[in-house]
């Protein structure tokens, strides 16, 4: 294990590479800017567009946190149902939800970019969209690295490569300070807990174990094969987890735990419900999750016995 002043230091280094290219990356966006611009999406597509994208729909509510964080907010013209965040989001009109899209209000919309879920929203909807000769950007930040990448790529489309900049510079220095406190703690064994009727959780492949190893905890479920497994309660059982979260709307998982006494997580009083769409949304806000399940696993650090 390393010294605190030598894992203080390599802190302060993450933190200094997180912010030193900025100016740099200004430049090299603006430079894209003046000739047209093409990134890679989440989804490896080419989106190539000739000028700046000022007619944006959004189809997941993190892509809609994403637009907006990344200076683009008053450029977004349509979103999915329940893209609520940041309050402005509210007032712009629904093109559906995530897996019911209404491709004729979008169309209608004449937007020039369409940022869309790959695993949210339908893939014959999104493939539709590109049939028509709408640029669409597929969204599915799954490291939380791509949350900065995101930010500076869709900057990069509306043309708000400054604030895209600001925006993945801020968010790649907080996530090395919390990187910096929690990743060398010791390891608590965690159950994550998505819904509960089918009991489900998530995979390593998931940003949301991303987190969990950024705060020193490991997910008992994270080698299943799918994205989103469901499993038994005699799984959890034999997992046995120290920490188990509920992130299934806010509410405790305490009533549907406690009738097993011998479970680590129930003796050690360690049920915990997390604020709802910061870890449930691939965005900036991510990492006010991170730092309250950090937390969390801190106390039931300190309830070891």
């Amino acid at each position: 294990m390393q010294r605190p002043q030598q894992h203080y230091r390599n802190g302060l280094a993450r933190i200094w590479l997180a912010t030193a290219g900025m100016s740099v990356l200004i430049a090299f966006a603006a430079v894209a800017s003046a000739q047209g611009v093409t990134v890679r999406d989440d989804a490896r597509h080419k989106v190539a567009l000739a000028q700046p994208a000022h007619r944006i729909v959004s189809l997941a509510p993190h892509a809609t946190e994403l637009l907006f964080a990344a200076g683009a907010g008053a450029y977004v013209i349509g979103v999915s149902d329940y893209s609520d965040y940041p309050p402005a989001a509210k007032q712009i009109p629904s093109v559906g939800s995530s897996s019911a899209l209404d491709i004729e209000r979008i169309v209608s919309l004449k937007p020039d970019l369409v940022v869309a879920w790959s695993s949210g929203n339908s893939a014959s909807q999104i493939a539709s969209l590109r049939a028509i000769g709408i640029p669409v950007f597929e969204s599915e930040p799954r490291q939380l690295d791509a949350v900065a990448s995101s930010l500076l790529r869709l900057s990069q489309l509306a043309g708000t490569e400054e604030s895209g900049v600001a925006a993945a510079t801020a968010f790649r220095a907080r996530l090395a300070q919390l990187e910096a406190t929690y990743s060398q703690r010791p390891t608590v064994r965690v159950f994550y807990q998505i819904w509960k009727k089918p009991l489900m959780t998530l995979n390593d492949s998931h940003m949301v174990t991303s987190v969990i190893r950024l705060c020193g905890g490991e997910n008992v479920f994270g080698k299943l094969p799918q994205l989103a497994p469901t499993v038994s309660t005699e799984a959890v059982l034999q997992a046995n987890p120290e920490v188990i979260f509920a992130a299934d709307g806010g509410s405790s998982p305490g009533t549907s735990w406690q009738r097993f006494p011998r479970l680590a997580a129930v003796a050690g009083n360690n049920l915990f419900a997390l604020t709802p769409n910061w870890m449930s949304r691939p965005g900036p806000r991510i990492l006010d999750g991170a730092a309250e399940l950090c937390e969390k696993l801190d106390l039931a650090r300190s309830r070891r016995r």
